[in-house]
């Protein structure tokens, strides 16, 4: 029931000023920082590419080249840090920042259990874990035991216990292991009984679905060709393939299941159906919901695929099948999305079980004889249960403005987990019996704060063109509201990801020390569906900078936030809409804290996963994408002459989703122009890749550096 995340298929002031005051300060902060620092060298290329009557130069190609192939690039890395960790070393919130985000981190949280057999698998961690512990118990209250230990895996805490999946009768786990933050995937197989790992072993696996047979003999997964010697991290990935691998085999033996050479591009991941006879592949060639369905049956080698779907048009999540007839999450004919059933046999006839409402349907899932629908109303989570035949049986009952995920279930088995969250509340796992209707909670966290002493409300602002944008904000309590309040307003819009309320010890931190938190949950979203995404992306980006340069303007009209004051941040597609909105609108802003950003976006689509993208952004090789992509990208529309705000950009030297080089080359651009004696930094993380699998103590001082940067140049006081 989860949304898609970037790049992946199917696949978060004790100084109080009016706006007048900090104006005036902005203006003594600005004159305060000369000299200007001095930045390392940055050598400047002649590279200028022709494109559609355009000369586009390109000066810092050479950035684009990875770490650990380039000695050079490697050299500018360590010099850029170098100059980043000093300016850091002098910021007086730091160590504050960081000793409250320790705090806040030290609770005990747990994941979402996965019932197999009668053990009870899930994930824990004790509060400062670099990663999380996977458990396993026997019965519902059985004692846990460790299971996986990740922590055990390498001195940095930097490799980490990715996916993992029980076979049905709970004997073995699958499961994946990412190291340094990669995309990719090495899986392995252990016997549950004795906590040891078989000799079975695959690797090449990214963007996969894992999956057992019923039966326990062995497991479906999603790989690419091995990558030329020295290209796994930068070169392309195409030809993806499911694979079939037999327990106590090589993976040399593994069986073919389904590939598309005349189609290269499109990714093909594979879940069994819930009894097991068939193999549903989704084929996807990009980030949008646009899939192709094709089944196979189970152990029956000759048996012809049948094409369910071939016009790669819709979304289409499996939900349940009985026998032929199978039931799905469709967006066809239904932006907002609806729950639909049909015969296999005629695929084309389908039957509506529920239809299409003003909430978005996010997700579905059988449990038992139910169906849990999940809902988005205004970006907040809804969900009730139904029948197979998609008569409302019961609301879900959720505890406040917040995120529900989870719901995963069992045709046989009416039991299942949710976990709760919310800006000021922590993850809550619930159990829930479908067939009686009764919660119960199966972990709460015991807090080192209390979720009452913070405020989360809805807000409701115009756009350029006069459509309206919900904007959570997130504040303590006893803030003199009379007065701006430093204020970090946090983007994404993009991919169809919603901004849901979801609990971060690390922004937490900044608004328990007088800041304010602002989610503004743009276009290029799926909070509204299909229409609100399609707003937001190809030839309507500029629709999303619009949003949240207006939700800026908003912030500081309300006496929110005063100027001077405001902060942007964004990741991966938001550190796009950082980049982008800094260039258009610097005087808006105090400071920018773009991470793991596309900001060439004449050449996102060169490198590993980026050619998925160009379902939002377009093909920057056809004439009228490249000209709108021109329009906005980061790294070609820098304003050398323009005073600009204060710049702290973010990434890992080993991202293998959004490489690296966007950033280094974005920085190496803003460096060179004129655009005034504020800061304009990059912090480069090393054994780090896009996000994932991060350890908890780099995830604490990458955001103790990002806020207390922020504090500084936006007038927030750390104490």
């Amino acid at each position: 029931m989860s949304r898609n995340s970037f790049g992946a298929p199917l696949a978060l002031a004790l100084l109080l000023m009016s706006p007048a005051t900090a104006f005036a300060a902005e203006d003594s902060a600005a004159s305060a920082s000369a000299p200007a620092l001095a930045y390392p060298a940055t050598e400047r290329g002649d590279t200028i590419d022709p494109q559609f009557g355009v000369d586009v130069a390109d000066p810092y190609r050479w950035l684009e080249d990875d770490v650990r192939v380039n000695p050079k690039v490697a050299a500018w890395v360590a010099e850029q840090n170098k100059v980043t960790d000093a300016y850091l070393d002098t910021l007086p919130g730091r160590d504050a920042f960081k000793a409250r985000m320790t705090e806040l981190y030290n609770y005990e949280r747990f994941g979402l259990p996965k019932k197999a057999g009668s053990r009870y698998f899930y994930a824990r961690n004790d509060g400062l874990q670099p990663q999380s512990v996977l458990y396993v118990r026997d019965g519902l209250h059985g004692e846990g035991r460790v299971l996986i230990d990740p922590n055990q895996w390498a001195k940095d805490g930097a490799t980490a216990l990715a996916e993992w999946t029980p076979s049905e009768d709970g004997k073995y786990l699958l499961y994946s292991v990412q190291d340094g933050g990669t995309d990719w995937r090495i899986v392995r197989v252990m016997d549950v009984a004795t906590g040891k790992d078989l000799a079975d072993e695959v690797r090449w696996v990214k963007f996969s679905a894992l999956d057992w047979a019923k039966d326990g003999s062995g497991f479906f997964y999603s790989r690419f060709p091995e990558p030329a010697e020295g290209a796994a991290f930068q070169s392309l990935n195409e030809n993806h393939s499911v694979y079939f691998h037999k327990l106590g085999t090589p993976q040399s033996a593994d069986l073919l299941t389904h590939a598309t050479p005349d189609k290269p591009k499109l990714n093909n991941a594979a879940i069994v159906t819930d009894d097991g006879k068939y193999l549903l592949v989704i084929g996807s060639e990009g980030t949008d919901e646009r899939y192709g369905l094709t089944l196979h049956t189970i152990g029956k080698a000759k048996a012809k695929p049948v094409v369910l779907v071939d016009d790669f048009a819709n979304n289409w999540e499996y939900v349940t099948n009985e026998g032929t007839r199978f039931t799905f999450v469709t967006n066809k004919g239904a932006p907002r999305q609806r729950l639909v059933s049909m015969d296999i046999r005629k695929p084309r006839d389908l039957t509506e079980l529920v239809g299409e409402r003003e909430a978005t349907l996010v997700g579905a899932s059988r449990v038992g004889n139910r169906i849990i629908l999940s809902y988005l109303g205004d970006a907040k989570s809804q969900a009730e249960m139904i029948a197979l035949d998609g008569k409302k049986v019961a609301e879900i009952n959720l505890a406040d403005i917040g995120s529900a995920s989870g719901f995963g279930g069992k045709s046989a088995d009416p039991e299942t987990f949710y976990a709760f969250s919310s800006y000021a509340r922590p993850t809550t796992i619930y159990r829930l019996d479908t067939a009686t209707g009764k919660t119960e909670i199966f972990a709460e966290p015991k807090l080192t704060f209390k979720p009452d002493d913070f405020t989360v409300e809805q807000r409701f602002f115009k756009s350029k063109d006069g459509t309206e944008v919900p904007m959570f904000l997130v504040m303590k309590k006893g803030v003199d509201r009379s007065k701006g309040s430093p204020t970090i307003l946090y983007g994404y819009g993009g991919f169809n990801v919603s901004m849901t309320p979801a609990f971060s010890p690390t922004r937490l931190a900044w608004v328990d020390k007088g800041g304010v938190l602002a989610i503004a949950n743009l276009r290029g979203g799926g909070e509204y569906g299909k229409a609100w995404h399609d707003a937001g992306r190809l030839a309507n980006k500029q629709n999303v900078f619009d949003d949240f340069i207006a939700a800026g303007e908003f912030l500081i009209a309300e006496g929110i936030t005063g100027k001077g004051q405001l902060a942007i941040e964004g990741g991966s597609n938001g550190g796009l809409l950082v980049g982008a909105v800094t260039n258009q609108r610097p005087d808006l802003i105090a400071a920018a804290l773009p991470a793991v950003g596309v900001m060439d976006m004449l050449r996102f689509d060169r490198f590993t996963a980026g050619r998925y993208w160009v379902d939002d952004y377009g093909y920057p090789s056809k004439e009228a994408d490249f000209r709108n992509l021109l329009r906005y990208s980061p790294y070609h529309n820098i304003k050398s002459g323009v005073g600009y705000p204060a710049v702290l950009v973010t990434t890992a030297d080993t991202d293998d989703r959004v490489v690296p080089g966007h950033s280094f080359k974005y920085t190496a651009a803003l460096q060179h122009a004129e655009t005034g004696d504020k800061p304009h930094l990059i912090r480069i993380e090393t054994r780090a890749g896009h996000g994932s699998g991060k350890p908890t103590d780099k995830i604490i001082a990458e955001a103790a550096d990002k806020y207390a940067f922020a504090a500084k140049w936006t007038g927030l006081a750390v104490e």
